[in-house]
C-alpha cells in the first residue's frame, strides 16, 4: 500500500490511498470524514459490480449509505443527470455534515463531486476511483465538471476530495480498452515531466497495459505523484498545472466533433492521439526532434492506442480548429497548445496562430 498526500498550501490536504484489496476496508478509512450516513453515486455496471461490497464494508462501521446510479457513458456528464441526481440527494437528506461517495469512473467522479460542490453550497466527497484514468487524473485534483453541446467540461468547479481510494484489484473487471484508455493519461504523465517514467513504460511498465497488478500499481503511483506535485503547486490552473492537459486540446476537439460518444472515441483514446498530434505540431514548428516525435507515436501505438486522425474518423480542419478556439483553456479568442521540446519536457504556448495551426490539422489528415 502506499499513501500520497496531495495539497497543503491552497486547500486542505487529503491522501491517495493505492493498493489492493482496498474495497473491503473502505469504511475504516471513510470513517473519519462520514458522519453517519452517505450517499454513493455510482453507474449502473459499476454499482452492481462493487457497490455491495462497499455497503458491506461502510455497514461494518456504522454508516448507512444508499446507492444512486446514473446511467454508464460520457453522456451522464448533463445538466439533466445533475438535475436528478440532486433530486435524489435531497430525497435522501443529506445535510452539511453528511458527504458523497463517488464510485466508478470519471464520468462518476466529475458528476458526483460538482453535486458535493453545489449541495447546500459545498459538502465533503470521496473519491473511489474504479477505473484506470479515474486512479491516475481525474480523482486527484478536484476538478469537478459537466459536458454541454458547445463543449467538454465547460461547467464545474473545483472541489478537492477529502480521500481517493485506488484499489489496484478493482482493475481487473474493467474491459481491455478501458484499460487501454486510462493508460494514455499514465502515458501522459511521464511526457509531461519525467522521461525515465516515459521510458518505463515503453519497457518493462508496459506489462501494465496487459493488465499485470505489480506493474498498474507502479504506474499508478507515480502518476498520482506527479499530478500531485502539479495540482499542490497550482490548484487552479493558473500556471503550471495547464500541462496535464498535453493532448486535450486537439483531444477535446475531436472528441467534441464526434459528439462524445465514447464507442467513436474514448476519453483515454483522444488524449493519446492528441499527445502525437502535439508533438508532431512541436516537431514541425522546430521545438523538438522528429525523431522523439516518432518515439512518442511508437510507445503510444504498441499500446494499442490511435496516433493518426484517420483512426478517429473524417474532420473538417475548420470545425476542429474552431472547437480547439472554444476551448475552456483558450485566452481572449488565442490558441493555448501545451507543447513539448522532449519527452518529460512540455510546456504551455499561447502564441499559436489559428493560419498554423489549421495548416498543421490539414497536413494531418483533416479536409
Amino acid at each position: 500500500m502506499n499513501v500520497v498526500s496531495v495539497g497543503g498550501g491552497a486547500f486542505q490536504p487529503y491522501d491517495v490511498v493505492v493498493g489492493r484489496g482496498l474495497l473491503a476496508g473502505a469504511g475504516q478509512r471513510i470513517a473519519p470524514f462520514v458522519r453517519g450516513r452517505t450517499a454513493i453515486v455510482s453507474d449502473e455496471t459499476v454499482a452492481a459490480l462493487h457497490g455491495p461490497a462497499l455497503q458491506v464494508s461502510l455497514q461494518a462501521v456504522g454508516i448507512r449509505s444508499e446507492i444512486i446510479a446514473v446511467p454508464p457513458g460520457e453522456a451522464s456528464k448533463s445538466f439533466a443527470e445533475l438535475e436528478r441526481l440532486m433530486d435524489r440527494l435531497l430525497s435522501f437528506g443529506l445535510d452539511r455534515k453528511d458527504a458523497i461517495v463517488a464510485l466508478g469512473g470519471g464520468v462518476v467522479g466529475d458528476l458526483a463531486g460538482l453535486a458535493a460542490a453545489l449541495y447546500m453550497r459545498g459538502i465533503d466527497f470521496i473519491q473511489v476511483p474504479t477505473t484506470l484514468l479515474a486512479q491516475v487524473d481525474s480523482s486527484v485534483g478536484g476538478k469537478t465538471a459537466i459536458d454541454t453541446p458547445r463543449g467538454k467540461n465547460l461547467v464545474g468547479a473545483f472541489h478537492q476530495p477529502r480521500l481517493v481510494l485506488a484499489d489496484i484489484d478493482v482493475l481487473s473487471t474493467l474491459p481491455e480498452r478501458q484499460l487501454r484508455s486510462g493508460w494514455a493519461e499514465v502515458l501522459k504523465h511521464g511526457l509531461i515531466c519525467d522521461a525515465d517514467f516515459f521510458n518505463w513504460l515503453g519497457g518493462e511498465g508496459g506489462a501494465g497495459v496487459r493488465g499485470d497488478p505489480a506493474a498498474l500499481e507502479g504506474a499508478v503511483v507515480r502518476s498520482v505523484e506527479i499530478k500531485a506535485a502539479v495540482v499542490g503547486a497550482d490548484e487552479k490552473e493558473a500556471g503550471r498545472r495547464a500541462l496535464l492537459n498535453l493532448g486535450h486540446t486537439f483531444g477535446h476537439a475531436i472528441e467534441a466533433e464526434l459528439g462524445f460518444e465514447e464507442a467513436a472515441l474514448a476519453h483515454g483514446e483522444a488524449v493519446a492521439l492528441g499527445c502525437c498530434m502535439a508533438f508532431r505540431y512541436s516537431a514541425r514548428q522546430g521545438l523538438c526532434d522528429p525523431a522523439i516525435a516518432a518515439r512518442v507515436e511508437a510507445v503510444i501505438a504498441a499500446a494499442g492506442l490511435p496516433t493518426r486522425l484517420a483512426e478517429a474518423g473524417q474532420f473538417a480542419a475548420s470545425n476542429l480548429l474552431a472547437r480547439m478556439a472554444g476551448d475552456k483553456k483558450a485566452e481572449g479568442g488565442g490558441l493555448t497548445l501545451i507543447l513539448a521540446r522532449g519527452i518529460g519536457e512540455a510546456f504551455v504556448s499561447k502564441t499559436e496562430t489559428p493560419e498554423t495551426v489549421l495548416a498543421f490539422l490539414k497536413e494531418e489528415g483533416a479536409a
